[in-house]
């Protein structure tokens, strides 16, 4: 009669852990971190057409690193349990902990159920009134869920980029200087020998949750906002139409979007395809 082969459950999530740590490690970083307009995602993407940083509802912006059709499933479903609940109660019962918990079970059970677990590292973050109000939560291929001091970074040498971050970032910075600070913190790893290397604007991917906007605050920075950024001038803010929008907290209930981030569900292009 064949024996059966036996492993001990910690040997098992042993090698679940590895399995994952490894698969994020070869993927590109990606940087969130708060500053004085809202909250800033950078992250290295050499695709226009895969989006690793998009909206998830009204104030909460989702980053994430790893293999993409795992994070696309995860944020498809938060965007889907947003609009559930904001629908069904108040868009401002809609919190970036609430997901962030959601998240972190859904994690939890599959690195537990799972043969396989997810090879990813996302992040959920809520923009708040002051860059201090800023949430921003950091969750791991098992469950794990980090509150995060106004800085994160994930993916690649997520180590040394954040060791970059810790001595740069400052809460009240502008925009400009904070791009300036997530890409030199990018760069600041990969290079040949452990030097730095520089990052075209091109293999950046650039959003902003606007703490100055109304309803929706997320935008993303492309083409010549971005290059003006990276040269050490200003992103050209977009036109309010009727005038220059008020500031809003959290629990205002300002202007209601007539549309939400599920309706525009992957903000992908007709013809877009797939691939890094």
């Amino acid at each position: 009669m064949a024996m059966q082969f036996y492993a001990s459950p910690e040997q098992i999530m042993r090698d679940r852990s590895e399995l994952a740590r490894k698969g994020i490690a070869r993927g590109r970083s990606a940087v969130v971190l708060s500053y004085e307009g809202g909250v800033l995602f950078v992250a290295e993407n050499l695709s226009s057409a895969l989006h690793k940083v998009s909206e998830i509802y009204d104030r909460i912006g989702f980053a994430a690193v790893g293999r993409y059709n795992e994070f696309e499933n995860l944020r498809r479903a938060g965007v889907r349990m947003a609009d559930l609940n904001g629908l069904s109660y108040d868009r401002r019962d809609v919190t970036g902990r609430g997901l962030a918990n959601a998240f972190a079970q859904t994690l939890g059970a599959i690195f537990t159920e799972q043969s396989k677990p997810f090879e990813v590292e996302i992040c959920v973050a809520q923009v708040g009134a002051t860059a201090e109000d800023d949430e921003i939560y950091r969750l791991t291929y098992d469950g794990s869920v980090n509150d995060e001091p106004g800085r994160m970074a994930m993916g690649g040498q997520a180590e040394a980029i954040t060791g970059v971050l810790k001595s740069h970032h400052r809460p009240d910075m502008s925009l400009g200087d904070a791009v300036k600070v997530a890409v030199q913190a990018l760069g600041s790893v990969g290079g040949e020998g452990g030097a730095a290397r520089s990052i075209a604007a091109n293999q950046l991917e650039v959003a902003v949750l606007d703490r100055r906007r109304v309803g929706r605050t997320f935008r993303r920075i492309t083409g010549a906002a971005l290059t003006a950024l990276l040269d050490g001038g200003v992103a050209a803010e977009p036109a309010a139409a009727g005038g220059p929008e008020k500031p809003t907290t959290p629990t205002e209930e300002g202007h209601k979007p007539v549309s939400s981030a599920g309706s525009a569900d992957l903000e992908d292009k007709p013809g877009d395809r797939a691939g890094e």
